[in-house]
C-alpha cells in the first residue's frame, strides 16, 4: 500500500474516531448496532454502486419516517465495497441512545428485516455481527467512561471499517461516488449530566 492510501486510510480513522468522541459527549451511554448488507447472488452480479447506493440512501432518508426501527438514531457510519463475489454490499454501524435502545441484537434484526423486506423488496441479505460472540466484545452497549471498550471499537471495528481493501473505485462514475460515510457530528456540550440532544443522522461524505 502507497503513501497516499495511509494517509488516506489514516484520515479516515482519525475523523471517524473523532465523530465518535463527539457523540459521546454528547450521551452517557451508546449502542452499537452492526448489520452488514447485501444483495442475493443472482441480484448482485448485474447491480450497479448507483442502484445499491439508491437503495441505502432510500433506507437513510427514510429513518424519520420509520420510527420503530430508527428511533432514537443518533448517528452512523457506513463503508461501501465491492468484491466479485458478494457484489456491492455495505458494512454500516447504526448508534443509537443507549439509555432508549437496549437491546442490540434484537436492533440488528430490526434493521436488517427492513432492508431485506422494505428496501430491496427481498433481493437483500444480512448478516448480524451483534450476534456474533467475538472474542474482542466491541458492539453493543458502551458506556462514555469504558475506556476498554472504547478502545476496542477504534481498534478492533473502526480500523475495518475504514480500511481500503475490496474498494468500489473501479465502479465509481464520479467523486460524490465515497467509500465511507456518515452522520453529522453534534455540537461538543459539557459532559455534565450529558444532555440527550437530537437525532443527528443526517447524512455527511468522507
Amino acid at each position: 500500500m502507497n503513501k497516499n492510501n495511509d494517509k488516506k486510510i489514516n484520515q479516515r480513522l482519525n475523523s471517524t474516531n473523532k465523530y465518535i468522541d463527539d457523540l459521546f459527549s454528547n450521551y452517557s451511554r451508546l449502542n452499537f448496532i452492526k448489520p452488514d448488507l447485501g444483495y442475493k447472488k443472482e441480484i448482485s452480479k448485474n447491480l450497479t454502486l448507483e442502484e445499491a447506493n439508491k437503495d441505502f440512501k432510500r433506507m437513510l432518508n427514510n429513518t424519520r419516517s420509520k420510527p420503530t426501527v430508527f428511533d432514537n438514531l443518533v448517528g452512523y457510519i457506513a463503508k461501501r465495497e465491492y468484491t466479485e463475489e458478494k457484489g456491492v454490499h455495505f458494512h454500516p454501524i447504526f448508534i443509537y441512545d443507549a439509555n432508549k435502545v437496549q437491546k442490540d441484537v434484537h436492533k440488528a434484526e430490526q434493521i436488517a428485516n427492513y432492508w431485506k423486506n422494505d428496501i430491496t423488496k427481498g433481493n437483500g441479505i444480512s448478516h448480524n455481527c451483534n450476534r456474533n460472540n467475538y472474542k474482542h466484545k466491541a458492539l453493543g452497549i458502551i458506556e462514555h467512561n469504558d475506556v476498554k471498550k472504547i478502545e476496542l471499537l477504534k481498534e478492533k471495528v473502526i480500523p475495518y471499517i475504514c480500511k481500503e481493501e475490496q474498494s468500489i473505485d473501479g465502479l465509481k462514475k464520479s467523486n460524490k461516488d465515497r467509500s465511507l460515510t456518515r452522520g453529522i457530528a453534534p455540537k461538543s456540550k459539557s459532559k455534565v449530566g450529558r444532555p440527550r440532544g437530537t437525532n443527528t443522522t443526517k447524512k455527511q461524505s468522507k
